[in-house]
């Protein structure tokens, strides 16, 4: 498996699988959950509501994965996985592993080979960047490499992508 680094817009990945950093909803919000959705479309939204109406009708839970159709986005899937809140208190780091590991499990009952990821909880739920790339390296790195040809990093702005070029290689 290699995992690569990239700078830019995650709607724009032509992969099998773009992993969502979702709100609890499933249902559309802000940052990477908002853009998801407004590149992919309505059919996103649509698969969303049913899995709100079938088995997450309390929501998904937090470090949980599960797949829809990508809509109008180049990839086939969007796996959509709620990130935990930071807490200086509260060691959930656990929770932002199960992320990761989660969404490249369903990855692999889809068949998906290219799965790419955004930095989860990093922005708006506060996770401290350097923390957060090295625990999505580290638990990237310690799944089956047989599964996969490619996990990606897709980042926002340089400060992220430097942050996950020194996890990627120990800097």
């Amino acid at each position: 498996m290699t995992v690569t680094l990239v700078r830019g817009d995650l709607t724009g990945q032509h992969v099998d699988a773009v992993v969502n950093a979702a709100n609890s909803s499933l249902l559309g919000g802000g940052g990477v959950d908002g853009a998801i959705h407004r590149a992919g479309g309505p059919d996103i939204l649509a698969a969303c509501r049913a899995l709100r109406a079938g088995r997450y009708g309390k929501g998904l839970p937090t470090g949980q994965a599960v797949a829809t159709t990508a809509g109008r986005l180049p990839a086939r899937w969007v796996i959509h996985t709620v990130g935990p809140v930071w807490s200086a208190s509260d060691d959930r780091s656990g929770l932002l592993a199960s992320c990761y590991r989660a969404s490249l499990e369903v990855a692999a009952e889809l068949g998906a080979r290219t799965v790419a990821f955004p930095a989860i909880s990093t922005g708006v739920y506060r996770w401290p960047l350097e923390d957060g790339a090295r625990i999505a390296v580290d638990t990237v790195r310690a799944q089956d490499a047989g599964r996969f040809d490619e996990v990606r990093f897709v980042l926002f702005d340089a400060t992220a992508h430097a942050a996950f070029e020194a996890a990627v290689t120990g800097r």
